[in-house]
């Protein structure tokens, strides 16, 4: 195949427009042709596969090569993402944003260009915008489609491609089969070079009056505490910022004390080893300024805003909550909010997410769903007021924005926090109160990242095969295996565990990384100390699981 993969390179070169890239691939090729084993198997990395549009888009590392994220490759898929909006509708209408990740500007650019020259009605940002905004634009605009160049909190060297589609979509993700139909037609651009693609600079530039309408919707989503808590803010390198700041002003919470570190745009994210707010010591210096400041709260974005962390100082030590104690809490609040309305509602979240919400759900009497990962899936619930998952996503405001968003859902904490504060209270007492009010929930995850894809199945394979009979000294109840479909559930590669006393284990690998995800949730809802006793039998079926998988 050595041959092979060098013509396959060569043809790249002929239709790359990015010098970088060129430069980037000559050598190697130079290198595999005089026989250079190493250079032929970076080769087969970059040519052997191609990234596959999927239901999170595109993502993936930077470089030249039909397996990397570049120009040629973005170009394909906007070509073939237009034709199938051009199937949908004679004239579609697309909405375009980007991150201040390595190119993000030059992928939106090209894609503007390709989409206006097949006549296509396009809107640029003309600077980099947070994910939720340009998700937003496309119901706000009432437009066709949305792109999102992002990669949002992937490692540094990554980018990433997101679509949305408007309509009876409502803005939304793309769900099956949209992506295999997108992925078919970007695989018959791909058999022309980008060089004859159809391109136009008759493209509108987005106009200001789309984050001023953004800001004023989220700031709108709470109400405004009569004394802002004080909080420190990351933007975690990326373009959270400035749209954030102006909500919270709008919203009455204040100003932030900023992490200045990481505040600004930078897509070489020179302080964190991953920009995600989950990864341990991506919130050290958010840590360290807090501390510096006197302040028991911090709100943190992730690079593309659509997720948000918050961590609290609690008896003098700081403490990251999880998504899921985030998550139930703020849908706590939206249960509130919707009290005594007789409007349909429901709340909603991902499989894996606590069953935390289902509780809170059922003491309002409002209808619940749980529903596969991915808000392309959450958001698609009926007369939904809420939906979270917990990977840090939370959808306050479904009106506004069918997504999730970090920048909403931080306005809404913030303004809890405030009510708090009145009251003389602190997020730590609330996370009581919770468990006071509908029980004790506790989680943790065990995360396995793997350099080849395969260890994947071999792990997950032993719980179908040979699942655990016991954890944590009770009994394992049953064993559900999603592969092909699960009562309402389509199929997914998903396996879920269900544990003596309300407790559960799901395993399945990640969407957007390399790495296989245990989830680990249990209950305790009656007698003292739920929180002292959940917290035991999480730890307990932690460690019975890393003994079964080792």
């Amino acid at each position: 195949m050595s041959q092979d993969y060098i013509e396959r390179a060569e043809a790249w070169i002929a239709q790359d427009p990015d010098p970088e890239t060129v430069a980037e691939l000559r050598p190697i090729i130079d290198a595999a042709a005089a026989g250079d084993s190493a250079a032929l198997a970076d080769l087969d990395s970059r040519f052997g596969t191609r990234l596959t549009f999927g239901t999170a888009g595109l993502r993936g590392e930077l470089g030249a090569g039909t397996n990397r994220m570049n120009r040629v490759l973005v170009m394909q898929a906007a070509m073939g993402f237009a034709k199938f909006l051009l199937q949908r509708e004679a004239t579609p209408s697309v909405v375009i944003g980007y991150d201040g990740r390595i190119n993000s500007d030059v992928f939106a650019r090209d894609s503007a260009e390709i989409f206006a020259g097949l006549g296509m009605d396009v809107v640029l940002f003309n600077r980099e915008v947070p994910t939720p905004v340009a998700a937003t634009a496309v119901r706000s605009l009432g437009l066709s489609a949305g792109v999102m160049v992002t990669a949002s909190h992937n490692p540094p060297r990554d980018n990433g491609y997101k679509v949305y589609l408007g309509g009876e979509d409502e803005g939304s993700q793309i769900v099956s089969p949209a992506d295999h139909q997108i992925e078919a037609l970007i695989l018959e651009a791909a058999l022309t070079p980008v060089t004859e693609y159809p391109r136009s600079t008759n493209y509108r530039l987005a106009d200001e009056s789309v984050i001023d309408s953004y800001v004023a919707e989220t700031a709108a989503v709470s109400t405004q505490p009569e004394s802002p808590v004080r909080f420190v803010y990351t933007a975690m390198h990326g373009v959270g910022w400035e749209v954030s700041q102006r909500a919270y002003r709008a919203a009455g919470l204040g100003d932030a004390v900023v992490v200045e570190e990481q505040i600004h745009p930078d897509g070489s994210f020179p302080t964190v080893a991953f920009p995600n707010p989950e990864e341990p010591g991506a919130l050290d210096l958010a840590y360290a300024t807090a501390d510096r400041h006197g302040i028991e709260l911090i709100i943190a974005n992730d690079p593309d805003a659509d997720r948000l962390a918050v961590a609290i100082k609690d008896s003098g030590t700081w403490r990251r909550l999880t998504g899921n104690e985030v998550g139930s809490l703020l849908g706590w609040r939206a249960a509130e909010r919707h009290h005594g309305s007789t409007e349909p509602a429901a709340l909603a979240a991902s499989i894996v997410s606590s069953p935390a919400l289902r509780a809170v759900a059922n003491h309002y009497g409002i209808a619940y769903s749980d529903t596969l990962t991915g808000f392309k899936f959450v958001n698609r619930v009926p007369h939904l007021i809420y939906g979270f998952e917990e990977a840090l996503g939370y959808l306050v405001d479904p009106d506004k924005v069918r997504d999730k968003d970090g920048i909403s859902a931080a306005v809404d904490f913030l303004a809890m926090a405030g009510e708090l504060q009145a009251r003389g209270a602190t997020v730590a007492d609330h996370l009581r109160e919770f468990a006071a009010t509908f029980g004790a929930f506790a989680s943790t995850q065990i995360s396995i990242r793997v350099s080849d894809l395969s260890q994947i199945p071999a792990i997950t394979s032993k719980f179908r095969s040979q699942p655990p009979t016991q954890l944590a000294g009770l009994a394992v109840t049953a064993v559900d295996d999603f592969s092909n479909g699960f009562e309402s559930f389509p199929p997914a590669d998903l396996v879920r565990l269900t544990i003596e006393g309300g407790s559960r284990v799901i395993v399945r690998p990640s969407g957007t990384e390399p790495k296989l995800k245990i989830y680990v949730d249990a209950a305790v809802t009656d007698g003292d100390n739920r929180e002292e006793r959940v917290a035991a039998v999480v730890a307990a079926l932690e460690a019975d699981l890393r003994a079964f998988i080792a």
